[in-house]
């Protein structure tokens, strides 16, 4: 599944990159945010995974998603260590990247091309929009691949939408 080897598909991306402190063992293409409240480590703010607050489903500060750690020599499918240097993107709209889409075990869970995708609470992995209201829902990619029968958390090829 994905597209290629690498988290950012798109060969000219136009988002943000940054390094962070990970709080947690969080694998490649998870969607984490800034957490302000820890002390910085070395200029870097800790990230922590995403978390929808009162405010609707954004997260204190950008969406950031984790990428590969190449100068651990790790791949899209290596997971950080928990307390770590850690590298991310701030994606723009019309990105293309390998998102983590979430496993949900015992359910049949396939997913088309075309699928809308939010990004899920409690674990930072995406998956299918509810079609809920835009203030509990942020939409912020659309899958470009589909995926049939995932027995795993699977990397999949994805534009960013950001709405």
């Amino acid at each position: 599944m994905a597209r290629g080897s690498e988290i950012i598909v798109s060969t000219e991306p136009h988002g943000h990159f940054m390094e962070g402190i990970i709080d947690s063992a969080e694998k490649p293409g998870t969607i984490v945010q800034l957490d302000v409240s820890q002390a910085m480590v070395g200029g870097r703010w800790h990230w922590v995974v995403y978390d929808a607050d009162a405010d609707g489903a954004r997260p204190k500060g950008p969406f950031i998603v984790l990428r590969e750690d190449h100068l651990q020599c790790k791949t899209a499918t290596d997971a950080y260590v928990a307390a770590t240097r850690a590298f991310g993107y701030v994606p723009l709209p019309g990105d293309e990247l390998n998102l983590l889409v979430l496993n949900i075990s015992g359910t049949a869970d396939d997913h088309t091309k075309g699928e809308i995708l939010i990004v899920d609470d409690t674990t930072g992995k995406m998956i299918a929009t509810t079609g809920a209201s835009p203030l509990t829902e942020t939409e912020v990619a659309m899958l470009l691949e589909t995926i049939t029968d995932p027995t795993a958390d699977t990397l999949a090829w994805c534009i960013w939408t950001g709405h």
